[in-house]
This record gives C-alpha cells, structure tokens and sequence, in this order.
C-alpha cells in the first residue's frame, strides 16, 4: 500500500506544479474548507474534478488517493489505506479520494473518517454520489459541488480574455462571438479548450470509455450494442423531444423499461440530462415526452456523420446547460403542437421567465412563430418576464401587447444571472 500511495503523491504533486484556468465555483468552494463537513464534487469524466479539488486544497498538507487506480478496487481492509496514508504524509487532516465511487461501501469509511477529525474532499463521476449513499449515510454532514465542462466565460479566460462588460467595445464583441461561434463546436472539456485538441477525436473516445466503462462495465449491460445505439440517437438528436416508448420502437429495445434503465444510466454518468415539459400537475409530467440535452455541445461535434450544424438547436442545448450550471428550476413548454417554448424558469410556485431560443430571428416566419408562442405562454401562465436569445440582435420590443426582451446569447450568458 505504501508503495502505491508514494506513487500517487507524485502524481499529486505534478497536479500541484500546473497553472489552471480558475474554476467559478473555486471561490465559493474555499468558504467552506474548514467547516465540518465533507466536500464532495461530481461531475462528468475529465471535466477537472481533480484539479477543482487539487486548487481547492494547494497550499495544505494533504493525501491523495485516486480510485482510478486498480491496484486499489480489490482492497477489503480500508484502514490499510489510512495506514499508508500515515506513512507517506505523516499526521495529515485533510485527505482528497479522488473517483471514490469505485470502491464499495465508500460512504460508511468516509463517513468514519470525518467522524475521527479529518477533513475528507471526495470526487465521483457517477451521480450515484448524490443519490443513496449520500442521503442514507451521510446527511447533513456534506456540502456538494456539481462541476461541468467550462463554462463560456472560463472559455474565455482561456482565451485571454476577462469578460467586464463596462469594457467591452464593438470590436471586442465581434471576437467574443466568434469564439461562442467555436465554443458551440468544440464544447469545454478542459483540454479540448487549453490543449487545443482535436474535438472530435478526443470527444468520441471520451464518449465511449464513459459508455463502456462507466455504464456497460459497472452495471453489467448484456447489450452493450443497443446502449452504443441509444447515445448515437440522443446525441444526434438533442434539443427534441423524445419518449421511452418511440425510443424502443426505433431502436429495437425488448421494452420500455430497458430504455428507462439505459437513459437513467446514461445520466448518472453525466453524459445527458432531461428537461419535463411543463405542467401543474405531476402525472401529466411524468406521462409527458422529455427534451434530452448533451452535458456538453462539443459531444454533437464528435460524430461527423451529421449532414449539417444545426446552430439553433446547439444554442438551445447550451443554454439548457447554462440553466443547468445556474440550479435553477425550469421546464420546457408546449400547448397543443405549434405552441412551443424552449425554457421556462420557475422559482417557487410561480413561473419567472419564459425563454426561446432563435438564431434568425430575422425571418418574419420563425419571429412570428416564436414570439405567437411566447405571448400566449406568457397568458396561460401569467408571466410578464419574456425572453428571445438571438445571435446578436439586441433590443426591445411590443408584440400584441407584451414587451419582449432581444438579448444575445453571449450577453446572456455572462451578464444576466
């Protein structure tokens, strides 16, 4: 054991000595290191969880163990990792467990640490971590990080630029959009961003080690193909409307159920999410189709037997990502068929923002289309608050009687939380 963890501080310390684009959520993060409880972070595969947690501890004495490691999943005696953890760093009080999912019954050893005085920091990259184990051991004494591929304005510092938007000028805000316009494609997997490697590549081999490794492998998938097929269909077709049942049909599932399970797997490893349609009653939006979004829009990029880019359906499936990032309630809506709305925000019992999503909002058939439904959404629902995201038009404007907002996407983004 000893010899493995002296192997893993160097991989520590290599992870010490690099210079990262600093997380949004880093700051918030550091408030809570010396509270009582234990920090735990989550999120998709190389969408750097280690460096977030590395960042949050530099400048402590502190373990690291990866689980990543298979040298550690046949361990049975967890206090020979404390054991060696002892040898290597000595009397340390902070320990990082790095993809601590792999091991069995993690929570009850870390919970028993945190109980002992340590201040423990655990990463996973299976949302399981905030399911079960999480509510059935360790409530009440952990404060949970859910990390995302960069966000557009980490994208941007990656760039070199500090977006402020008292200092943006004309010129500034054509190479912002031009750099959304690349952001849209390549996504913001840290290295695809910093390294500047080939995204569909890299983002197809991700895809597939998370599918086989972390869905197929672990929940012991007799048909790994039909899961191979189920991501292909939702990858190329995010921002639609999908349900179990037309999945099963076109796919050649044995049922429904099988889809449910392969879609619910696929979540947990934070590849895909769902967004329910709108409704005040419960069982309408469980009977309702879903929208599934990608985690990231770089995954769209990775398979090139696309025809076309379809940029308002990559806009949308950012900004369903960006309401994701903010943990924010919200729906889509639709009445009847050619009443749609991309988003709707709720906070409370009431509903705050109606949002569509429109990348030409130019052509007098899809302005009139989007904002028809926007007004008789904002009726039904009693909602003044309307929004269209465009490109770059901005603006406001009256249409029968509502005053609609025209914000670009990018200002959105980074301006309007």
């Amino acid at each position: 054991m000893r010899e493995i963890i002296l192997s893993q501080k160097k991989e520590r310390d290599t992870l010490l000595a690099g210079s990262y684009i600093p997380r949004e959520k880093l700051h918030e993060a550091k408030k809570y290191l010396n509270k009582d409880l234990i920090k735990v972070i989550v999120g998709p595969r190389r969408a750097g969880k280690s460096v977030f947690a590395i960042e949050l501890l530099n400048g402590l004495n502190f373990a690291y163990i990866n689980f990543d490691d298979e040298r550690l999943l046949y361990i049975k005696d967890y206090d020979e990792i404390l054991k060696g953890i002892k040898a290597v760093y000595g009397d340390v009080k902070y320990i990082l467990f790095d993809e601590i999912q792999n091991i069995p019954k993690w929570e009850v050893f870390v919970n028993r640490l945190q109980r002992r005085g340590y201040n423990v920091v655990i990463t996973g990259s299976n949302s399981r971590l905030l399911s079960k184990e999480l509510a059935t051991h360790l409530t009440g004494r952990y404060i949970q990080y859910t990390l995302y591929p960069f966000s557009f304005y980490e994208f941007l510092l990656a760039e070199g630029i500090e977006a402020k938007e008292s200092e943006l000028y004309g010129e500034d805000e054509g190479r912002i959009l031009n750099l959304l316009s690349r952001y849209l494609t390549t996504g913001g997997y840290p290295e695809v961003v910093v390294k500047k490697i080939d995204p569909g590549d890299y983002l197809k081999l991700l895809l597939e080690s998370v599918i086989f490794k972390d869905v197929v492998k672990r929940y012991n998938l007799r048909y790994s193909r039909k899961m191979y097929e189920l991501v292909l269909y939702l990858v190329t077709n995010h921002s639609r409307e999908i349900s179990y049942t037309r999945l099963k049909n076109s796919l050649g599932f044995r049922s429904v159920h099988t889809v449910e399970n392969y879609t619910y797997y696929l979540r947990e490893a934070f590849l895909i999410f769902e967004v329910k349609r709108f409704s005040y009653k419960f069982k309408e939006q469980l009977r309702s189709p879903k929208k599934v979004y990608m985690i990231d829009t770089g995954m769209t990029e990775a398979f090139k037997f696309k025809v076309s880019q379809d940029t308002g359906r990559i806009m949308e499936n950012l900004v369903a990502i960006e309401l994701l990032r903010r943990e924010v309630e919200f729906y889509y809506y639709k009445e009847a068929r050619e009443y749609e709305v991309d988003f709707l925000v709720k906070e409370g019992p009431k509903v705050k923002e109606l949002i569509q999503v429109c990348y030409n909002i130019e052509r007098p058939e899809v302005r009139k289309r989007e904002l028809r439904s926007l007004v008789r959404a904002s009726d039904h629902l009693s909602c003044e608050n309307l929004v269209v995201l465009t490109w770059d038009y901005e603006g406001e404007e009256e249409y029968k009687g509502k005053i609609i907002k025209f914000k670009p996407l990018w200002k959105w983004i980074l301006f309007y939380h």
